[in-house]
């Protein structure tokens, strides 16, 4: 059976549901797109081919399995107390509140109302970190010590940390500055820019050290996300090997140090056949595939649709993908590293309502 849902709102990561519901149309369908107006709620019907409306009362009506929450972070809160008030299933773009004091209410509200909430931190389910994660699990690298990650920003970067580290609610020492330095535009999201135009990059340097000594430490600038010259950069160290970017060193049974490489597997490259991501390999053995081969999907859209399938499952049996609880505390750890930049504070994290043993 294929996941219905209705999708409220609007932009750039609202496309992303449009996009897969049209590569996919087997396994997803957008039954209602809700929008703040009726003259956007015309505009997205007339793009998309969909119903869309300014009511959700007329969305809901169409019996979506799930709503996906795709709004402004200033009105978030809102949103997901109506649909939890509705008993509507929902699926919540990152990141569920803008402070830490509406993330603690909205916590109350999910246990008053016995909200059923998952939300998209999908990176991990990225084809290269989901195989990253998989080596882990099957102890190539021993227990996880620390990782060094410039890539990601704020909620998504701890969220990578934590199932790295095998963290889970336990406080840290934060510290954290921001260098600002020019570097050349090449694209972002209007699309590519060789103008030669010159930009001010923002760079954050953190570190996350929690409370059982393991340790984190962020390296980001937000062009890094689009930059054809800014890249990605991965540290994993363990007790018996570590993982720089695409390469892996690791002691064998018999202690022989032994290097290897990570290869990504894409179908139709120096070839006639429809490009296709088919999945990570690790020497002979396929460590992440696809499972939306051969739909020809960005890294994103693959990691957002394995969201969209594992809310179906949550909706159908209750098993938790990634829960409200784990969304609460990432953002909140990003919010107290956001802090520690601007202030130039150390900071010590504090246990949460959501953290508590009997949450």
């Amino acid at each position: 059976m294929k996941a219905k849902f209705i999708l409220i709102g609007y932009g750039w990561r609202a496309d992303f549901y449009y996009r897969i519901a049209k590569m996919l149309p087997e396994r997803f369908e957008v039954c209602a797109g809700v929008l703040r107006t009726k003259e956007r709620a015309a505009q997205v019907a007339g793009e998309e081919g969909i119903f869309a409306t300014d009511d959700l009362e007329e969305a809901l009506k169409q019996e979506p399995d799930f709503a996906v929450l795709c709004v402004p972070r200033g009105i978030v809160k809102d949103y997901l107390v109506t649909l939890m008030e509705r008993k509507v299933p929902v699926l919540c773009e990152t990141p569920p509140g803008k402070d830490v004091k509406e993330l603690t209410e909205l916590w109350s509200d999910c246990r008053r109302l016995d909200g059923r909430v998952q939300v998209v931190e999908q990176y991990f389910l990225q084809p290269y970190y989901a195989g990253i994660l998989r080596l882990i699990e099957k102890g190539y690298l021993g227990e996880i010590s620390s990782v060094m990650l410039s890539a990601l920003h704020g909620y998504h970067a701890v969220s990578m940390y934590r199932k790295i580290l095998g963290i889970g609610y336990e406080n840290c020492l934060i510290e954290g500055k921001q260098l600002i330095s020019p570097v050349t535009a090449t694209n972002g999201r209007e699309g590519f820019d060789q103008s030669g135009r010159i930009i001010q990059e923002q760079r954050d340097l953190i570190s996350l050290v929690f409370e059982n000594g393991k340790a984190a430490l962020m390296d980001f600038a937000g062009e890094q996300y689009f930059s054809q010259i800014r890249q990605r950069r991965w540290n994993i160290r363990g007790l018996r090997g570590e993982l720089n970017d695409m390469t892996l060193y690791f002691l064998t049974e018999g202690n022989l140090p032994v290097t290897q490489e990570i290869r990504r597997v894409d179908v139709g490259v120096n070839n006639n056949s429809e490009w296709a991501h088919r999945g990570m390999m690790f020497m002979d053995r396929m460590i992440y595939e696809n499972p939306f081969y051969p739909a020809r999907m960005n890294d994103d859209e693959i990691a957002v649709a394995s969201c969209l399938l594992a809310m179906k499952e949550y909706v159908e049996t209750g098993r938790e993908f990634y829960p409200l609880r784990e969304a609460l505390q990432d953002t909140y750890l990003s919010f107290e590293m956001e802090e520690a930049v601007r202030s130039g504070r150390q900071i010590r994290t504090t246990t949460k309502e959501w953290a508590l043993q009997d949450a």
